[in-house]
């Protein structure tokens, strides 16, 4: 009988996982839910990236490398992005948090899945591609983060909208060194908040 692994069963916690720790949100939104918007965007701007620049990228990769890229998180909670980045000490010591939180899900592997997997958390440094592919999935994150500032904003909640100016921020600066996060923001962000009736 083959020994059982936890490993799938720990990744579909991460419903129960909610963000924005430190906010009063109209719909709360959990890691689930982030991750699959996350995939979706990376995917997209994957697909920019190959159409309209000239780029040879893995598309489905990046959706993977984003369904994946808050697991982590399961081990570790949300550690909200003010208290994160507070500091370089705080940071490098999350850093070692979140590899330390990647080895516990990784050792939950059987050992000849434990490659495929790693290779998704951790990617080659020494790949461009996938260091190009990986810098999109983080410009997807916060692309996410600011469609969730976008939607409460339109629910009338106030408490995201310094949250909103920062992260829009750091969107245009991303948008202004990767044309595809420039081509998304364009021409897709400005439709969300709006109505299904409206949408269609």
């Amino acid at each position: 009988m083959a020994e059982q692994s936890t490993f799938f069963a720990i990744v579909s916690r991460m419903k129960y996982i909610e963000r924005w720790a430190l906010m009063r949100s109209a719909r709360p939104e959990n890691l689930s839910e982030h991750s699959l918007e996350v995939a979706t965007i990376a995917h997209g701007l994957a697909t920019l990236g190959n159409v309209r620049h000239g780029r040879h990228l893995d598309a489905e990769k990046a959706a993977l490398i984003g369904l994946f890229h808050d697991t982590t998180e399961i081990v570790t909670g949300d550690m909200p992005t003010p208290v994160k980045y507070a500091n370089l000490g705080i940071r490098d010591a999350y850093k070692g948090v979140e590899r330390n939180a990647e080895d516990t899900l990784l050792d939950t592997l059987p050992a000849d899945l434990r490659p495929t997997y790693e290779a998704i958390f951790r990617g080659d440094a020494a790949d461009e591609s996938d260091v190009y592919l990986r810098r999109l999935v983080k410009a997807a994150d916060k692309i996410s983060a600011l469609i969730k500032c976008i939607d409460e904003r339109q629910s009338g909640n106030a408490e995201f909208s310094t949250a909103e100016e920062g992260i829009r921020a750091k969107v245009e600066e991303m948008a202004s060194r990767m044309p595809e996060v420039a081509d998304f923001v364009a021409e897709f962000l400005p439709s969300y908040g709006k109505t299904l009736d409206q949408l269609l």
